[in-house]
């Protein structure tokens, strides 16, 4: 074998990448300092993009496709070296095989908790995972950027430096969104799309595009979900039916009472007093409440204290006095005061509560 046929094997006459990888960015094609021949063939495949490299500067950048290398197709190469007039020596440069195709299951979270101000449940923490998708869309920016002279650049090297840009602006967004706590969680989708916005030109300084975004979970305390799922039943829930179920326990309990029938009476007058009360507060005719720094409501003219066993008890109103007589545990005998009397009375000598004991039946004969 003379020196010509070694000469013609040293030289590199086609420069191509197969990748088998899924998660390659950049590969440089391999050359073992050998130089490339001149009229060599460069294949470029789909989802590929050829950068040449002289001496540290970007060259000429092939898209997908079959090239003869000449100087016709080496614009810049050409001017670096000096080529006029065609050249037909061989010559070196480094040629970098970059990955435009799309990157998938790319993860991302937050490793730390994210603080928010909420409007009603004060400071709290969030945290939150994902997944995003991204691509080479600028080959020489991101080789200038990011890759630099590395031979074979997998995601690997790269995606903990996406992850804290991608953290950054996800808790920057949060906080520029100002919603409640509760929409987090329920509006992902809205949420992933904002974020996309926000760091899609941060990605695409290193010539990365970030073609997906997506916020898996958004979580937040234990404390905080009870509060908020206890505000969505408050929500929904009949307030009416409500009062009248608590005032029917409170019943129950009175009934269940050591004190005897006078403690169960007085406890049935406090049940009914209380479903009036909440009924008030959560029905339909809801008034405001009074400012902290006024005055307590005015207490209704008709309302009465009664003494039962030596104890002042109520007040009660007259419905409620009327279902105690109705149950022999409200008498004629018993004292009564209300607003604007003097002193204590028999509620038999009382205008307003005669009407009650009138419509009480006698005893049955015996």
């Amino acid at each position: 074998m003379d020196f010509l046929d070694r000469l013609r094997r040293e030289l590199i006459d086609i420069i191509e990448w197969i990748d088998d990888t899924n998660d390659t960015l950049v590969y440089r094609f391999e050359r073992y300092n050998n130089e490339i021949k001149n009229g060599a063939k460069l294949t470029v495949r789909e989802g590929q993009v050829a950068v040449f490299i002289n001496e540290g500067k970007v060259a000429d950048v092939f898209q997908p496709g079959m090239y003869t290398l000449k100087t016709e197709n080496l614009p810049i190469l050409s001017t670096l070296k000096g080529w006029k007039y065609g050249f037909q020596s061989p010559f070196k440069a480094e040629v970098y095989f970059i990955s435009t195709k799309n990157i998938t299951a790319q993860k991302w979270g937050t490793k730390n908790p994210i603080t928010l101000n909420d409007n009603r449940f004060g400071m709290l923490e969030i945290r939150s995972f994902g997944t995003y998708v991204i691509r080479i869309k600028d080959a020489p920016l991101f080789i200038t950027e990011i890759a630099g002279t590395d031979g074979q650049f997998t995601t690997d090297e790269i995606s903990e430096q996406l992850k804290s840009m991608i953290v950054t602006r996800f808790t920057d967004a949060i906080g520029e969104a100002n919603l409640p706590v509760e929409n987090y969680a329920s509006n992902v989708n809205e949420i992933s799309e904002y974020v996309h916005g926000v760091i899609g030109p941060e990605f695409e300084k290193y010539g990365i595009e970030v073609t997906k975004f997506l916020i898996e979970n958004v979580s937040m305390p234990e404390e905080i979900k009870k509060e908020i799922f206890e505000l969505s039943r408050l929500n929904t829930i009949d307030l009416d039916k409500l009062a009248k179920l608590k005032a029917a326990k409170a019943l129950e309990k009175a009934a269940e009472n050591e004190s005897g029938t006078a403690g169960a009476g007085m406890g049935m007058g406090m049940g009914f007093a209380m479903a009036n009360q909440m009924g008030n507060a959560f029905g339909g005719n809801q008034q405001s409440a009074p400012s902290p720094s006024g005055p307590p409501p005015i207490p209704a003219s008709n309302s009465f204290f009664v003494v039962v066993n030596g104890k002042q008890t109520g007040p009660f109103d007259v419905n409620t006095l009327k279902q105690m007589a109705e149950q022999k545990k409200f008498t004629k005998d018993l004292l009564v005061w209300k607003e604007g009397m003097k002193g204590w009375e028999a509620a038999g000598s009382i205008n307003e509560l005669s009407a009650i004991f009138g419509s009480v039946p006698p005893p049955i004969p015996q």
